[in-house]
């Protein structure tokens, strides 16, 4: 199992769920978050004055999916719906999964991702 994480602007959240989900990528997790790559923030005006904002509000993306080929579908899917060629784009992060548990079923691995035919 693999998890992908992909720091991304705010205005491809929709975009990039939206390419997700018609590839079949279920379980994704969304949080807001705030961070600073190279360009250290930005700088804009105010009311006339220089201001520097040095985290610069994000979206994080964490889906978990149960091997490469998935793995690979998945960053080029947000490479691809997230790209805008400037920076500040993003990051994607790649490191493996040594265990998973769906604590409803106790079910563990591959099959705790996998979805389950009972209803809820």
């Amino acid at each position: 199992m693999i998890k992908v994480e992909a720091i991304v602007r705010e205005e491809v959240l929709e975009d990039v769920k939206e390419q997700l989900l018609k590839a079949g990528i279920r379980g994704i997790t969304v949080s807001q978050v705030m961070g600073c790559g190279t360009q250290m923030g930005l700088t804009h005006m105010v009311r006339g004055n220089r201001v520097s904002t040095n985290l610069v509000p994000k979206i994080k993306f964490e889906i978990v999916v149960s091997n490469e080929y998935f793995e690979q579908q998945v960053i080029d899917i947000v490479t691809a719906a997230a790209h805008s060629g400037n920076p500040g784009d993003g990051k994607i992060f790649s490191y493996p999964i040594s265990r998973a548990i769906r604590i409803r079923t106790g079910e563990e691995g591959v099959d705790a991702l996998t979805p389950t035919t009972e209803t809820i």
